[in-house]
């Protein structure tokens, strides 16, 4: 099985080489961002994409969403720090077939690896069980009034990109992009640019 790990930070490379020591029929390829990434998806085509969701330039939400465009079938495994259920489920809304924690056990990124291999889903078991239970703390997360999309858009402008930057990087229509930050502002209840940075780095997003 051949495995692409899209990552930025090496000690996270490091520890997947490390889980998968004496697993002779695993080969890992790796990639700093989304766009060596999206150029080994489609020169190598391997079985399996374990995205990280905070890359360096899009996110890998954004990456996910370039690569199922080039094979719809593709599996992917989000990989992050952050499990609020938020996230969790924005992984599964852009079509990714598992997610699991950095901060869990390294026995969940074996399971999953296993279980969208044989072309299932994966959640831990106990990311399974906060999603579960999770809807009250979700809807009173501000975060869950906005599709993936919208969460990329809010990453790049707190991140100080320019609307016709984050066309470029998204692969948007500028007015795409405008009015999508003009909803943004709209679900947040916020009006400038400056309390749409204020709200992102305290969300999390930036």
């Amino acid at each position: 099985m051949r495995i692409l790990i899209a990552d930025d930070h090496p000690i996270v490379a490091s520890g997947c080489r490390t889980v998968f020591a004496e697993e002779d029929d695993i080969v890992l390829m790796e990639a700093p961002d989304a766009e060596s990434a999206e150029r080994i998806f489609v020169t190598e085509c391997p079985d399996i994409c374990l995205i990280d969701i905070n890359l360096p330039t899009v996110s890998g939400f954004e990456l996910a969403r370039r690569v199922l465009a080039h094979d719809e079938k593709a599996r992917i495994i989000m990989f992050s720090m952050n499990d609020d259920p938020v996230y969790v489920a924005r992984a599964i809304e852009v079509g990714a077939k598992g997610f699991v924690s950095k901060n869990g056990d390294p026995q969940n990124l074996i399971e999953a690896i296993e279980e969208v291999g044989k072309g299932g889903v994966y959640l831990p078991p106990a990311l399974a069980k906060n999603m579960a239970f999770a809807g009250p703390r979700v809807s009173r997360n501000p975060l869950s009034r906005l599709n993936a999309r919208e969460i990329e858009i809010l990453r790049l402008l707190s991140a100080g990109k320019s609307l016709s930057e984050i066309a470029w990087m998204i692969q948007a229509p500028y007015k795409t992009v405008a009015n999508t930050s003009a909803i943004i502002r709209q679900k947040l209840g916020v009006r400038t640019a400056a309390e749409l940075v204020r709200f992102a780095i305290e969300s999390g997003v930036a």
